[in-house]
């Protein structure tokens, strides 16, 4: 099996690229959806956060405040590390289970769209890792159209990530997103051929199909060792 890594920055078209890909067929785990869930009232998650920060972050449905808490860990490292180690455990948990779904209905690729990837060292289990990358007046210029926020609130989160150009030089491949959608759709379609390779040997063995070989052989195996010591 196959995982490849996807990420970026904010408002650099990384959701668009995740988009293509289940456009084009491609089973997408989105760390994005898992940590919109595992925030859920009444969650563990939920009721961790809800510890830490306080009640006020709360709506009247008793829902997370997904604003207000984003204003609070953003203007604030520290405070946006707590939320990080408060989730993680719960996002990880949500990311293996959907990649496992997906490998036991038997898909060889799958995309792990996570924002974070460089910064919670998940590269370590993707390859090849995808980033999509834009220069850094563009990036300023989407998140304030998007957002229809002021330059300093939209600099304060494009500072809170990992700067785009340290993602680009780890990445495998850069999917540059300065265009025009046409664009984008345009290098999308280059980089079909290098993620759709044939697999490995390793990954194969890591696929579904690759574990029912592995076990049909291992039991031929043993079958036919208990076979030769009856003739003994």
């Amino acid at each position: 099996m196959r995982i490849i890594g996807l990420t970026g920055g904010i408002a650099t078209g990384k959701s668009t690229v995740s988009n293509l890909f289940k456009a084009n067929g491609f089973p997408v785990v989105d760390a994005d959806v898992i940590a919109r869930d595992v925030l859920k009232k009444g969650s563990g998650g939920w009721r961790k956060v809800v510890a830490a920060f306080g009640e006020d972050i709360l709506l009247e449905n008793g829902e997370v405040d997904r604003a207000k808490l984003g204003q609070i860990v953003f203007g604030d490292p520290s405070k946006r590390q707590l939320l990080n180690r408060l989730l993680a455990p719960y996002i990880s948990y949500g990311i293996f289970w959907e990649v496992f779904k997906f490998w036991i209905k038997g898909y060889k690729i799958i995309i792990l769209d996570v924002p974070l990837l460089y910064e919670a060292k998940m590269d370590r289990w993707t390859n090849p890792n995808i980033v999509v990358w834009i220069d850094p007046e563009t990036q300023l210029e989407r998140l304030m159209a998007r957002d229809r926020t002021s330059a300093q609130d939209a600099q304060n989160r494009i500072n809170a990530q990992m700067p785009l150009d340290l993602k680009r030089s780890k990445a495998d491949i850069v999917i540059d997103n300065n265009g025009s959608l046409d664009d984008l759709d345009e290098n999308f379609k280059k980089i079909l051929d290098q993620v759709t390779k044939p697999l490995t040997w390793t990954e194969f063995w890591l696929s579904r199909q690759g574990a029912i070989v592995a076990f049909i052989l291992i039991l031929t195996g043993v079958l036919g060792y208990k076979k030769l010591l009856a003739r003994v």
